[in-house]
């Protein structure tokens, strides 16, 4: 059975501690009421009183049933998920001394990551003695975002954090679709 989360977040009839509470609901008149006058509202309507601002002078509370509020706000989120872009952080890999057509050929990989709406971050390792050479491995770094510069933006410069080099770059188009990977169509069987 799945835990519901949400259940015990929000208090509800007799556990509410405030003497006077702003009530709000369907066919009620916000208004400004004892706890007592607002538990009975709630038992009139059939309903409970359900508190939706605590941290509100005074507390703002509905009259609803408890377990439809609790739907509506499964509904919101649900929605609300639905609607989130998923961005993922694609990594490139440069050794400091990187010869041009391993370069291009990243290039090439880093274009169609940011053209798909994902992140890049590209990061240059530096193995034993080649930490001398962090100077080119910054200029390397600079190079491939200023080569990205028309699909990307750098959200964050060249930085040294033990023997990577790192460089983040996002897309220009926030949230850009992912795109699926079409299916061939199927040869026309027969034909010859």
């Amino acid at each position: 059975m799945k835990k519901d989360n949400l259940k015990g977040q929000h208090r509800i009839n007799e556990q509410i501690r405030a003497k006077e509470v702003r009530i709000v609901g369907d066919n009620i008149e916000p208004s400004v009421v004892s706890i007592h006058e607002a538990l009975r509202l709630a038992e009139e309507n059939e309903a409970d009183l359900v508190e939706i601002s605590p941290n509100a002078v005074p507390p703002v509370c509905r009259i609803i049933d408890y377990s439809k509020f609790l739907y509506q706000l499964k509904k919101k989120q649900k929605e609300l998920k639905a609607k989130q872009v998923k961005v993922e952080v694609k990594e490139i890999r440069f050794g400091p001394q990187t010869d041009d057509h391993d370069y291009n050929f990243k290039l090439k990989h880093a274009i169609e990551f940011l053209k798909d709406g994902d992140k890049v971050k590209a990061y240059v390792f530096f193995k034993g003695r080649s930490i001398l050479f962090k100077e080119q491995g910054e200029v390397l770094l600079l190079r491939f975002a200023n080569d990205l510069e028309e699909y990307g933006k750098v959200d964050q410069m060249p930085v040294l954090e033990g023997k990577r080099m790192t460089i983040f770059i996002s897309p220009k188009k926030a949230g850009a679709p992912k795109k699926e990977k079409a299916e061939k169509p199927a040869a026309p069987k027969g034909e010859a």
